[in-house]
């Protein structure tokens, strides 16, 4: 991934999507006007943060980056593997107001040019999908339940069926989000990660009984699984732990041991096609 500053804020982009005619960014917490555990550009609107605050935050963003906040999608994520497909009907869906985001949904699909697709993130993964064959973007929200429900392959049979999408031809970024080497999870995910992903190599077991989660590879092998090629998958290696000062994390930045943070965004915007 590459930087891309403008006006005080720090977004960054995938490599793999350079010359293809979409934007795909990813926001950090630089430049906002949120405060305390928010600070700075905090996008969420469900953590507590001013409301008002947030959505100036959101329009700043967008500004900067030249895109159409007015048109911005969002869900309200539930950590499942549930895709909505959307259109023009559904734009401004959750841009100011959280509760009218697209309910219960982990990703999004669309084919309409000019919609911005938006998912909230702190120490998730965000998965970016883009067809160049028929001009289709997906954006997925992978925490572990996602990523053990296979939201990402998911998205991709989404794309098929509704769009006609090969997944041999999909080009995908997997974003910044919590590192394999801090990610550690206990009985229950590892039950979880096992029955998902068999013998893949998505578990390094500690000698507590506990594992490190590697949700980097997961979704790699999630989406091979689905038909797309490895060397068209794009692996950030952006760990949001380890870089607390660009990224918001739900794990690390509690108070009183509960998680008290903003998010960042990842943002899929088809662009017209020359």
């Amino acid at each position: 991934m590459h930087r891309d500053e403008r006006d005080g804020l720090r977004a960054y982009r995938f490599e793999t999507f350079a010359g293809q005619p979409v934007e795909l960014l990813v926001s950090t917490r630089l430049g906002g006007a949120s405060g305390g555990a928010y600070a700075a550009l905090n996008l969420g609107l469900h953590v507590g943060d001013d409301p008002s605050t947030v959505v100036g935050n959101r329009r700043r963003f967008f500004a900067a980056y030249d895109l159409p906040f007015e048109r911005s999608v969002w869900c309200k994520q539930v950590h499942k593997n549930t895709v909505a497909v959307v259109d023009a009907g559904h734009a401004g869906r959750g841009n100011e107001d959280d509760t009218r985001a697209i309910a219960e949904t982990d990703a999004l699909v669309t084919n309409v040019v000019g919609l911005p697709l938006c998912v909230m993130i702190a120490d998730c993964v965000p998965v970016v999908l883009y067809d160049p064959e028929h001009h289709v973007i997906g954006l997925a929200h992978a925490g572990w339940g996602g990523t053990v429900a296979r939201i990402s392959s998911r998205t991709v049979e989404t794309m098929h069926a509704r769009f006609g999408t090969d997944p041999r031809a999909v080009l995908a970024g997997i974003g910044p989000s919590i590192s394999p080497d801090r990610y550690e999870v206990g009985d229950a995910v590892i039950a979880a990660a096992n029955a998902a992903y068999g013998d893949g190599p998505v578990l390094r077991h500690l000698d507590d009984g506990k594992a490190l989660f590697d949700l980097w590879e997961a979704n790699a092998v999630d989406l091979e699984s689905a038909g797309v090629p490895r060397e068209r998958i794009e692996i950030s290696g952006v760990s949001t732990v380890g870089a607390l000062d660009e990224f918001y994390s739900h794990r690390f930045e509690t108070r009183d041991g509960v998680p008290h943070t903003g998010r960042f965004a990842t943002v899929a915007m088809l662009g017209e096609r020359k």
